[in-house]
């Protein structure tokens, strides 16, 4: 299993119903997204870490892991808003305003992974998928996702173990048996994963499989109180960020 979704079965949040998680991450993802770039989302930041490392209990390092993964994407997002191609200054030179606009975009866009984050960090995939067919998804869509969900991780371990293979057998001692290991490692990759779908098809099929794939859900009520709240804090926080925006 992956990091995250080793924290999140083991949440303090794990037992909470879905939608109470829901509410407060996507919430805050709506906060950064819509509130101004400062001092909103920043603000949501703040918040959003104070909730991962407090009451949900996500240790520092663990986000850190995750969260570096879409900061370097919002990084790397931005650095194109900070330079214009043609023009009188020349064929590449600093846009206008260009380091405002990624600062802004940057906040908004790290904010809005934390609000992510703190729903992925609590939530497994498992208590999600499930309860999507009550909320109107048609079945056969989550029955496909749940199918690529264990599909994924299969592949993941069989990659894990391929190249430990490899390590083993001095694949990678050096560049040529690097570049070798790799191009051994994704063609047995592809071979597995048709091996895989093939045998999941066939032990579908051994089960009586009619279009419907039938999982217990953990049960879950919605805690009103959590709920409450959720909108009290979204609330101060969007008071406190139009506030503070009209001060600076």
């Amino acid at each position: 299993m992956l990091p995250i979704d080793v924290a999140a079965h083991g949440s303090r949040w794990r037992r909470r119903h879905p939608g109470e998680k829901a509410v407060l991450g996507f919430g805050l993802t709506v906060c950064a997204v819509s509130l101004p770039p400062w001092p909103g989302a920043a603000l949501v930041a703040v918040v959003a870490v104070v909730v991962l490392l407090g009451p949900a209990g996500v240790a520092p390092r663990q986000l850190w892991r995750a969260w570096r993964v879409p900061l370097g994407f919002c990084v790397t997002g931005v650095v194109p808003l900070l330079f214009q191609v043609g023009g009188p200054a020349g064929w590449v030179a600093p846009a206008p305003g260009g380091a405002e606009r990624a600062g802004e975009l940057l906040l908004r866009s790290s904010a809005a992974s934390l609000g992510v984050l703190l729903f992925a960090f609590t939530t497994p995939v498992s208590d999600v998928l499930p309860r999507l067919v009550r909320a109107g998804v048609p079945a056969p869509v989550v029955d496909v996702a749940l199918v690529m969900y264990r599909i994924g991780f299969l592949l993941l371990d069989a990659v894990a173990r391929i190249r430990q293979a490899q390590a083993a057998r001095l694949g990678t001692a050096s560049r040529a048996a690097a570049w070798r290991s790799a191009a051994g490692l994704g063609a047995t990759a592809f071979v597995r994963a048709f091996d895989r779908a093939a045998r999941l098809q066939s032990g579908l099929a051994g089960r009586g499989y009619d279009g419907t794939l039938r999982v217990l859900v953990p049960p879950a009520r919605l805690d009103r109180r959590f709920l409450a709240a959720t909108a009290v804090l979204l609330a101060v926080l969007v008071a406190a960020a139009l506030g503070l925006e009209r001060v600076v």
